[in-house]
């Protein structure tokens, strides 16, 4: 979230495990703005976050806790090598450190060398700040943290995060999973059970976004603008919205008022999404629901409503999509607050997920989705085929009779059949999204059918 937000608008994230010695650590890499030791000093402090919006590009980091609470779930320790066009720092968040000199409040040492000269001061907060550094971390020389710096120069402006004494759970195993694909990182997959019967273990099934994290990280922006590199492998990140079969849009409108400045308004309509998921062995497992993001980031993933509560095949397949920067994400980001306006917001969210099922399955659950599975078993094409440049990371529309699996690895604009939108320098095709929110794409006669015949019985009654 730090790499993508505006302040750092970095273009690539690495992400990969290595040894530093001996011991097996997680890193990340991008190869954003960098920042200066006061910027750093506020990562590594809790409760700091000055990030605004720049360009239309709004933040996702809102509390300043985020980098904090999650590096020190993976790990002990952390180091944080960054470079900006003007200094390159180092600092360290570590829970081993802060036992070993038994402070009770959260120490975080910086080291700071100026460029282009490379120079360090040599006041005694500097030299006590890294000999903390050289005794409780990874690196025992000053001259290893300058190798490490070294890689960013090559950036010219990044940060580099190092996490290390990595979690391990109970049978002394690492609580990631780095050998069951080298290609990924993987959170292997837990079971529970049931001790209300005798014998009766029941196996927790995890979806496939949790246990891995190349299938995290491609659903983890609605509309991905940073190339992510997991363990030497770009992860092919998915424009979700456009990616379904049978595609609808519809609106929701918010019943509360917002006053600015004592002016009274309506929040904008929020637009909605809906299809089936075009891949066969998504539909198998339980990747259906609606994926909600805030500020262009997921926090909710496949979140079953309206029909899909139900104890039937009612709403199975459905994959809804939608942005709600209205509703308020928990620090962790993995769910939102519970408000009035978040169960507001859910009912009629589910509603409209009904109304989707009911205009393209006709209301029954005995329905065999031919956009979902077909007597040959191949799963159907998306309604688009969209894909993203490797250069320039705009997102193109392909023309039909394309598929997916006739893509090389690494795309760019010039290989667009479409002449209109085969350069780097040309804007992505617009989105009439101002057209989307003035009413659903798609009639719903269904509904009217059922609201037609409620009244015919009530005036026979």
């Amino acid at each position: 979230d730090n790499a993508y937000d505006p302040d750092v608008n970095a273009s690539q994230l690495w992400i990969d495990k290595t040894i530093f010695n001996n011991k097996i650590c997680l890193t990340f890499v991008d190869n954003g703005n960098g920042m200066d030791p006061e910027k750093l000093l506020r990562m590594l402090s809790f409760g700091f976050c000055e990030k605004v919006a720049v360009s239309g590009h709004k933040p996702i980091g809102q509390y300043g806790n985020g980098f904090k609470s999650g590096s020190m779930r993976l790990g002990r320790d952390a180091l944080v090598f960054t470079r900006n066009l003007n200094s390159m720092s180092v600092g360290m968040l570590s829970q081993s450190y802060l036992e070993a000199v038994r402070e009770e409040t959260v120490l975080v040492p910086i080291v700071t060398w100026k460029l282009p000269q490379k120079t360090r001061s040599a006041n005694q907060g500097s030299l006590n700040n890294l000999r903390a550094i050289l005794k409780y971390s990874i690196f025992r020389k000053e001259s290893s943290l300058l190798e490490e710096l070294g890689t960013l120069e090559m950036l010219k402006t990044g940060t580099k995060i190092i996490i290390y004494n990595l979690k391990r759970g109970n049978d002394g195993k690492l609580e990631l999973d780095f050998e069951s694909d080298s290609a990924d990182i993987r959170n292997p997959e837990s079971h529970e059970f049931d001790y209300s019967s005798i014998n009766r273990p029941l196996s927790q099934y995890s979806p496939e976004y949790r246990r891995s994290l190349r299938e995290y990280c491609s659903i983890l922006y609605l509309k991905p603008r940073m190339k992510i590199i997991l363990r030497g492998k770009k992860v092919q990140t998915k424009l979700i919205s456009k990616s379904l079969s049978r595609t609808e849009t519809d609106i929701y409108r918010p019943t509360w008022l917002v006053s600015f400045f004592k002016i009274t308004i309506h929040p904008k309509p929020i637009l909605l999404t809906f299809g089936f998921s075009p891949n066969k062995n998504e539909f198998d497992s339980e990747n259906y629901g609606v994926l909600m993001y805030h500020r262009n980031r997921l926090i909710k993933a496949y979140e079953k409503v309206g029909y899909q509560r139900q104890a039937n095949e009612l709403g199975v397949g459905v994959v809804g999509v939608v942005e709600v920067d209205f509703l308020d994400p928990i620090h962790n980001k993995q769910d939102f607050k519970r408000t009035d306006r978040y169960n507001t917001f859910m009912t009629s969210l589910g509603t409209k997920l009904n109304d989707y099922w009911n205009e393209k399955c006709g209301g029954s659950s005995s329905v065999k989705i031919q956009s979902v599975s077909s007597a040959t078993g191949v799963a159907p094409e998306p309604d688009w085929l969209w894909v993203q440049c490797d250069n320039c990371l705009k997102w193109r529309r392909l023309p039909t009779g394309i598929g997916f699996r006739d893509l090389p690895e690494k795309w760019y604009c010039h290989m667009n059949p479409d002449a209109s939108h085969n350069r780097c320098d040309v804007e992505e095709e617009p989105e009439d999204e101002d057209e989307a929110l003035r009413r659903p794409s798609y009639e719903k006669t269904f509904k009217k059918a059922q609201e037609i015949q409620r009244k015919r019985k009530q005036i026979e009654e």
